[in-house]
């Protein structure tokens, strides 16, 4: 690897998909993200992540023995933390 390249998964993506024959549309869009970059996205601490993936509380997708996050995973973790709001109690 060269210094200063940028090995991010989509430019490794990129890569592998110039071998592709001519005519063929591929999307170089990240397909699966590590628990890093999940979590990077979700703003929580990649521990976090993999404690409540390894406890099978989000959901999330293994390759093998990798611990991986699709687009809809993260979606699903998302929607599952929201709250709706409550209404406040006047004070007595």
């Amino acid at each position: 690897m060269r210094a200063g390249a940028d090995h991010s998964p989509a430019v490794r993506m990129q890569a592998v998909f110039r071998g592709v024959g001519p005519g063929v549309a591929v999307s170089a869009e990240v397909l699966l993200y590590t628990p890093e970059q999940a979590a990077e996205l979700l703003g929580v601490k990649p521990s976090w992540l993999r404690r409540k993936a390894a406890a099978r509380a989000v959901p999330c997708t293994f390759v093998g023995k990798h611990l991986r996050f699709s687009r809809a995973d993260l979606e699903a973790i998302v929607t599952a933390g929201e709250q709706t709001p409550r209404a406040l109690r006047p004070r007595a």
